[in-house]
């Protein structure tokens, strides 16, 4: 199959075996969820498709099974939840925290991830250059330059303005 006939397929069949995972699951954003899925595997398999000859019951098919699969992990889920018993009640994060990651969040993602290894994993810089791949020294150029910006976005508005007159 290629290209233009697997977008063709695809316009053609998507509403039909979305609406027939529909009745079958019973969900329609589920139903949504595994036909789109079906269809992002069924395209590194186009070819093979195409010479089976039966496409929308391979994606039919696949869709069910991950729908299927989906559901077995919600079990397992609330299987262990129910072993373990109900978690312990963990207080909502306070305006800093709030804050903090918000701030934490205007940083580049490896200064970022770095920080929150150093910092909250309580990881030195030699577990984070062999956790993120990242050299040493990088790691260490990452903390200071993670550090300075935070310093400058976390200024205490309080010792900002000076004395008062």
């Amino acid at each position: 199959m290629t290209v233009e006939e697997f977008e063709e397929f695809y316009a053609r069949t998507v509403a039909r075996l979305t609406g027939q995972l529909f009745v079958m699951l019973g969900d329609l954003h589920e139903a949504q969820d595994v036909v789109q899925e079906a269809f992002v595997r069924a395209w590194s398999r186009r070819r093979q498709l195409d010479r089976e000859g039966r496409p929308e019951a391979w994606i039919r098919t696949v869709a069910w099974r991950l729908a299927v699969s989906r559901w077995r992990g919600v079990r397992r889920t609330a299987d262990a939840w129910r072993r373990s018993g109900v978690p312990p009640h963990a207080e909502a994060p306070g305006p800093e925290s709030v804050a903090l990651v918000e701030m934490l969040r205007a940083l580049p993602l490896k200064q970022r991830r770095t920080l929150a290894l150093y910092y909250v994993c309580d990881l030195t810089v030699e577990q984070i250059a062999a956790e993120t791949g990242l050299a040493p020294t990088t790691v260490k150029t990452h903390l200071v330059r993670g550090r300075a910006t935070l310093s400058h976005r976390l200024q205490d508005p309080r010792t900002e303005e000076g004395p008062r007159a």
